[in-house]
């Protein structure tokens, strides 16, 4: 028995072990990002975040941090070890081997190859384990990795900006800027933590944006995807041309042959997405998961954005509003959607925050659909 001197503590190590694992955001590709830390006799022994696909696990930089001092001492990590040879060897083999006496879990592994196996074959072996610390903080750390592993398509992210009357452009097409500095600083925080940024043709042809991560250091870019059902991207566009990051077009399978090939000739990855005139939504979400992108930014217009939230498609929302007034009829809104008769109809958001950057407003939340919330992690899990 452990008394709650205990528990403060396991919170505590958790949540070191949970900073060290965020502070990976942005940089583990499809996998998740995992902290860990060793503890023996009241002291820290052992730090560890894993930091790159392919590469050593948080356990096995930890531990070989801790060396001879982990025997015998308590491993705190964010998600449950490994049980199976992927990319890199065991991590349950790793701790059973370093001979740690017990093992502090924050939440099981949804993969199939892991789920609760990990977490066995410690107790097999004489290790004493635990899990469910800071579980709810450590399934949202890692919301994207859960929807990629148990849905097989990317965790989407919504993020727009708007005035107060909800138009993300005027009805000449301008919208540079709406938002201020501070919140446009942030979206390339939000790129950065995402593995793709997905818009339509629409927003290349009408602004030819770069899409690229620009932080004060320099960042993992995340890859360019354009939703082109007629392959309109022009050859010259910067996402083509740059050679910042890789671009991948999805368009549908009546695109012109000749054209992809030029695309492809230019290291552009074409993804034909379903026979018909549009892309299929759903389709190239489980085309994008099988190319091992787990997460992606969308930052579309409002025809876009209005498909793939009918499509059910998207977890997360996070919308910026600036004290702004524009107006016009035709000026383009947050989401074209077929239109609810009744408020009792409307998409609504759940577990909603709101922040501000000076004096800009950005509310996130996660849309709660009729057939049950695609976007609650908690829910999933």
């Amino acid at each position: 028995m452990h008394d709650s001197r205990d528990v403060m503590n396991d919170e505590t190590y958790m949540r070191l072990a949970l900073s060290l694992a965020q502070a990976a955001l942005g940089q583990t590709g499809a996998n998740p990002v995992v902290g860990c830390v060793v503890v023996k006799d009241g002291r820290i022994v052992g730090l560890g975040s894993h930091l790159k696909r392919g590469e050593s696990h948080a356990e096995v930089h930890a531990l070989n941090m801790a060396g001879e001092q982990a025997a015998g001492s308590t491993v705190y990590v964010t998600l449950e070890p490994c049980s199976h040879y992927g990319r890199t060897p065991p991590c349950a083999d790793k701790l059973i081997e370093a001979g740690v006496k017990r093992v502090v879990a924050a939440c099981r592994d949804p993969n199939p190859a892991v789920a609760g196996k990990g977490l066995k074959r410690l107790i097999d072996h004489g290790i004493e384990v635990k899990v469910g610390v800071l579980e709810e903080e450590a399934l949202l750390l890692n919301e994207q990795f859960f929807t990629y592993i148990t849905h097989q398509r990317p965790f989407v992210t919504l993020k727009t900006a708007a005035t107060l009357d909800g138009k993300i452009a005027s009805y000449t097409g301008d919208s540079k800027w709406i938002t201020n500095e501070a919140s446009r600083a942030y979206v390339h925080t939000l790129r950065h933590q995402h593995q793709a940024i997905m818009v339509g043709v629409g927003t290349v042809l009408a602004d030819n944006p770069s899409l690229t991560s620009r932080l004060e250091v320099p960042s993992v870019q995340p890859v360019r995807i354009i939703v082109d059902s007629m392959l309109r991207t022009p050859l010259d566009a910067k996402v083509i041309r740059d050679g910042e990051t890789r671009t991948m077009i999805v368009t549908t399978e009546r695109a012109d042959a000749s054209r992809v090939k030029q695309f492809e000739q230019a290291g552009v990855t074409v993804l034909p997405c379903g026979g018909g005139e549009k892309v299929d939504l759903r389709l190239a979400m489980r085309t994008l998961a099988e190319h091992e992108i787990a997460s992606v930014l969308l930052e579309g217009g409002g025809r876009l954005n209005g498909s793939m939230l009918e499509q059910e498609l998207v977890d997360k929302i996070i919308l910026f509003y600036a004290p702004k007034l524009i107006g016009g009829r035709n000026a383009p809104g947050i989401a074209e959607l077929g239109g609810a008769a009744k408020m009792s109809d409307a998409l609504t958001l759940e577990r909603v925050q709101v922040k501000t950057f000076d004096d800009n407003v950005c509310i996130t939340g996660y849309p709660v659909y009729r057939r049950g919330g695609t976007g609650d992690v908690h829910r999933d899990h």
